[in-house]
């Protein structure tokens, strides 16, 4: 039997929900393996605030990397042909999406964290990206 996109949508679902470090899951058309790196499970508080997360630490010029989430492929735009969700000297605030990344043709946006401006851009758009990669330098507010 198949796997359709909301049978992967739960099985990561129930991945993220549990304590598993690694599944792998084998059908005749699909070979899914999953790992968790140390610290990548974000558990949020009663209150909707991380519980655990270390925050970005700054760059020596005081700014501070965004940073992936998981491997897969960024995304600059919502659509193809489409204008970028932010451009260098764009103000942001935490709740700001700057990017999609593309994981099994699930797309995850990635926010800001912070309130401040995007200084610098460091992957090109459609680049496979590793987990903790540097995506945007962000220059946070005063």
């Amino acid at each position: 039997m198949p796997l359709n996109d909301d049978d992967v949508r739960e099985i990561l679902r129930l991945i993220d929900e549990s304590d598993l470090a690694e599944l792998r899951i084998e059908t005749g058309e699909l070979s899914l393996h999953v790992v968790r790196s140390e610290g990548a499970a974000e558990r949020v508080g009663d209150d909707g605030t991380s519980v655990g997360e270390e925050p970005p630490l700054p760059a020596a010029d005081g700014l501070l990397p965004v940073t992936s989430p998981m491997l897969g492929t960024f995304y600059r735009a919502p659509a193809p042909g489409a204008a970028p969700f932010v451009e260098v000297g764009a103000s942001v605030d935490e709740n700001t999406v700057l990017c999609l990344i593309e994981v099994m043709k699930m797309m995850n946006p990635v926010t800001a964290g912070v309130a401040g401006s995007i200084a610098e851009v460091c992957v090109e758009n459609a680049e496979l990206v590793e987990a903790g990669a540097v995506l945007f330098l962000l220059r946070p507010a005063r």
